[in-house]
């Protein structure tokens, strides 16, 4: 009945909310999986738009994009056509990130029509499985009339019947290089030797959504080198977060649901290695270093992190810079020369000066960028069949390319500024320290 090319005349009810469960979610989404038997929903995930508990319409956007954004997107006649917030995203994926990181990497999915018994039906049955304050904060809109269905990346050949298992992971690489902006002031110039990702562990543990701060490494990853890859697999491992997640045949089995993952102890690993053992072949206790060392072989042969760093590398000004074309763009006053000195904002001159189209590019290159920094990464890996050679994983897809919106560009701005001075405040708090215990006698 429900053919791919014909899931727009679909509008799902009550009765097709059977056989979806819960697989995550984020600030603004909740991702469900297909476990049913319904051929047409074989191999699907469905994204679903949340909504405060205290604020059912808080969340909707009737209009998808601002005047602004029409003006930054205008050379995407598709893109500034939509009709909302959701569809300009799926829109947003289609047209700018998957020509830009190759149309066999990404899958922009389509949107399905919803009956508002769907959604409460569905509400229903995942409630329990949600992290309690996310139940607290928000919950399925259920006025939304459309749903995004998408392959299932965690399952291998998007849910065809075949005997053998399949094992998935899931990785957010974060930003894979370090800014060397002329623009990043001397406050902040620690910006170029440390990478975000380590500077936003320190924010993450004095805001107590962390209890430990990870060694993980984008730049590892992002090496090329397999023996720094390897080891960029087993910091993600040894503490998680948000950031690494297995599946074997599309349910979870190490890292969180909904929120960050507890910090890797025995018990976690040795139940994680004992359900390796029906997929990998291993001496005992080997699963987990085999199942990483293929993940470090798959991200290293399939070089598909040098099309993601060319993507973040869109980003040649730093959110320093950029904030400038932000207010030429919007046409206000800008904030950030106000709170310098006449001789310290010249530097800045060469964006107030440009012309609106050089601003538009600076601005959507930026924005392009932070959506390839904050994406996720999904290896598939399946058994061998006798005969077979290498390790099978050519079902490699990146997910989370979410639009970013231009009206953020202030927070992204102060949230940098943030990162930074709650980074250099540890230092210096750890330099104190050790200055302290030194003088001590012994």
């Amino acid at each position: 009945m429900y053919e791919t090319d014909c899931w727009m005349d679909v509008t799902l009810t009550k009765k097709d909310a059977a056989g979806w469960v819960y697989r995550g979610e984020g600030a603004a989404n909740i991702v469900l999986a297909y476990v049913g038997s319904y051929p047409p929903f074989i191999g699907k995930v469905m994204r679903l738009r949340k909504a405060p508990r205290n604020c059912a319409l808080a969340m909707r956007s009737p209009s998808a994009l601002n005047a602004h954004e029409h003006l930054l997107w205008k050379d995407i006649d598709q893109l500034i056509g939509s009709s909302d917030s959701e569809l300009a995203c799926q829109l947003f994926v289609e047209h700018v990130m998957k020509p830009l990181l190759g149309s066999q990497y990404v899958d922009a999915g389509m949107h399905v029509m919803v009956l508002k018994e769907f959604l409460e039906a569905v509400e229903r049955d995942v409630i329990s499985k949600r992290p309690i304050w996310r139940v607290d904060n928000a919950k399925i809109d259920t006025l939304c009339e459309s749903v995004l269905l998408m392959s299932d990346y965690s399952l291998f050949a998007h849910g065809a019947q075949e005997s053998r298992s399949c094992i998935s992971v899931e990785i957010k690489p974060k930003c894979g290089f370090l800014p060397l902006s002329r623009f990043i002031s001397e406050g902040t110039a620690i910006k170029r030797t440390i990478t975000r990702f380590a500077m936003h562990q320190a924010l993450k543990l004095h805001q107590g959504e962390i209890a430990l701060i990870s060694e993980y490494d984008p730049l590892d990853l992002f090496s090329g080198c397999k023996e720094r890859i390897y080891k960029a697999i087993v910091d993600l491992f040894t503490t998680p977060q948000n950031n690494f997640r297995v599946f074997l045949n599309g349910y979870l089995i190490f890292g969180g649901l909904g929120c960050g993952a507890k910090d890797t102890n025995v018990s976690i690993a040795k139940a994680f290695e004992d359900s390796l053992k029906s997929v990998i072949e291993a001496d005992a206790g080997k699963c987990t270093e085999n199942l990483i060392t293929l993940v470090a072989e798959a991200v290293q042969k399939s070089r598909v992190l040098d099309r993601l760093l060319e993507v973040q590398k869109l980003d040649s000004v730093d959110i320093e810079g950029a904030i400038h074309a932000y207010y030429e763009i919007t046409c206000q006053q800008c904030l950030v020369c106000k709170e310098l000195s006449d001789e310290q904002a010249k530097r800045f001159s060469v964006f107030h000066s440009a012309s609106l189209d050089e601003s538009l590019r600076i601005v959507k290159d930026y924005l392009i960028a932070a959506t390839a920094k904050d994406c996720s990464l999904m290896i598939c890996f399946r058994p061998r069949r006798e005969g077979d050679s290498g390790s099978e994983y050519n079902n490699v897809h990146f997910l989370d390319l979410d639009l970013k919106r231009l009206s953020k560009m202030e927070e992204h701005y102060e949230l940098d500024k943030k990162i930074v001075s709650c980074y250099t405040e540890m230092i210096e708090g750890d330099e104190k320290r050790k200055k302290v215990t030194n003088l001590q006698p012994s």
